[in-house]
């Protein structure tokens, strides 16, 4: 599929001579602004990323263990009313997953009155009958989701996926920012742009906000790493750090009669709220994988005890799985009552004879996932794909067809991007973030867009060869009562 069938946020359908009305000015900058300044301005952020040590793994990739994630200084925009629309959708889908977390690991409503068909989700590898009966502190177990977005048209945004495990890429959401403010000030001026450093403080009074409910001092929140070597070890250093907590690794923390501690210099500290980014499997030794060397012995019981809050809770990743994705039009009606604000991407689960048949016969013309795979790995883009991957693909569709879903190659929007020959569209998707708390739920006013660096590739992941650009959300013209967050700029 090629770019120029694909809408262009900023250009429209008119190109570079005639953009959308709204970005004339953002049009303008880019059209004075010489191609080799954007391109020094772009190498400067990438060389202050290089030195923060913003950088991720490319697991069994042999050439660089460690990268920077590549930066395009163009920022794709997002208008004010737009904004409110995606807000009012994506509360409304955070809601209905932590409600459906809820049910499936207590009552299972959902399955008794028939919504969803039992196996998906008792059979799933995502689900975790280790924590069926578990209540968390506040009944809150998806914390922090990142809900990654796409864009076919002006008004047409769909959800592709749920992240309500261990969603990353906040760091680059803020460095992006504070790279956007040093290099580009100028737009700041022009746009009325809603700050996001605030982030950090919003999501330490998240944490603050589902300690259990024990005692009047105040609560200890710790970030929970499983060590230098993990590839997003860089956020969570920097997170533990913008939010005044400590980061600590599994040696530091204990168990003591179902109470988690921390080990300090000057004794024992209590632990309430744990902020981790272990994944299930590996947490606690004595519950899940028994050979895992990042767990804490004991954390789960403490956790069962309602003595701590983990954040986000074990068992999310069955809301993560793609073919419970599949149903969440019909999970956020039995939950919210409504009808979903946010559409999904049209979905045929190959683990249904029909679907899988018409699979089979379009591989060329669908992208075709595994319903637990991330990171751009064991997934197929058919119209970009050789004869060979297709039949390799068609091989274990047909061994185990449960394990995979497809959808239509959508023509994402594109953004202006830098090459080496010029400004050109690039496709794009979006991660907003979501903070749900005992206070409520709050959505950052910015997110990580990820972009497609080469020509006519759909495929964003940094893992991939993607990249990634600020996120401008505009404030309204004139600011609404306690509003006004301009981000600014001296």
């Amino acid at each position: 599929m090629g770019v120029s069938r694909a809408f262009d946020e900023i250009w429209g359908h008119g190109g570079p001579a005639k953009p959308r009305p709204e970005f004339n000015e953002l049009a303008r900058w880019m059209a004075d602004t010489p191609h080799a300044e954007l391109h020094r301005r772009q190498q400067s952020a990438e060389a202050t990323f290089r030195q923060l040590g913003i950088t991720f793994a490319v697991y069994g990739d042999t050439d660089a263990s460690e990268r920077i994630i590549p930066f395009d200084i163009v920022p794709r925009i997002f208008m004010h009313d737009e904004w409110a629309r995606l807000s009012e959708g994506l509360v409304q889908r955070v809601e209905a997953i932590n409600a459906f977390l809820q049910d499936i690991y207590g009552e299972r409503r959902i399955l008794s009155e028939g919504v969803l068909p039992p196996e998906l989700v008792l059979s799933n590898p995502q689900f975790r009958p280790e924590v069926a009966g578990i209540r968390p502190p506040h009944d809150i177990w998806a914390h922090i989701c990142g809900i990654d977005l796409v864009r076919t048209g002006p008004d047409e945004f769909y959800v592709l996926e749920d992240n309500a495990r261990t969603p990353s890429g906040v760091s680059y959401m803020l460095e992006n920012r504070e790279a956007m403010i040093r290099l580009c000030p100028e737009l700041f001026r022009s746009f009325r742009v809603a700050a996001v450093d605030s982030y950090s403080d919003m999501l330490r009074e998240t944490l603050y906000s589902v300690a259990p409910e024990r005692r009047s001092a105040s609560p200890v929140a710790v970030v929970l790493t499983p060590g230098h070597f993990n590839s997003a070890y860089y956020e969570h250093s920097f997170l533990a750090d913008t939010m005044g907590v400590e980061l600590v690794e599994p040696a530091d923390l204990l168990v003591d009669d179902d109470i988690v501690y921390m080990q300090t210099i000057a004794g024992r500290v209590r632990v309430d709220v744990i902020y981790r980014r272990i994944d299930d499997d590996f947490l606690d030794p004595l519950v899940f994988r028994p050979d895992s060397l990042l767990g804490v012995p004991g954390i789960m019981a403490a956790y069962r005890a309602g003595n701590v809050a983990l954040v986000n809770a074990p068992g999310n990743g069955i809301a993560d799985d793609k073919a419970i994705y599949s149903y969440m039009p019909e999970i956020v009606k039995f939950y919210s009552g409504g009808e979903a604000k946010l559409p999904n991407v049209e979905t045929w689960r190959c683990r249904e004879p029909d679907a899988l048949k018409y699979t089979l016969d379009h591989l060329d013309q669908l992208v075709v996932k595994l319903v637990d795979g991330s990171g751009g790995y064991g997934m197929l883009v058919g119209p970009t794909a050789s004869k060979a991957e297709i039949e390799a693909f068609r091989a274990a569709l047909i061994a185990e067809p449960h394990r995979y879903i497809a959808q239509p190659t959508l023509a994402l929007s594109t953004v202006p991007t830098v090459t080496e020959t010029g400004l050109a569209p690039r496709h794009v998707d979006f991660r907003p973030f979501v903070l749900t708390g005992s206070d409520g739920v709050r959505v950052v006013p910015g997110g990580l867009t990820r972009v497609a660096l080469k020509e006519g590739s759909l495929v964003v992941n940094s893992s991939q060869g993607g990249g990634t650009k600020d996120s401008f959300v505009l404030l309204p013209d004139r600011p609404v009562q306690g509003q006004e967050q301009t981000q600014v700029v001296g």
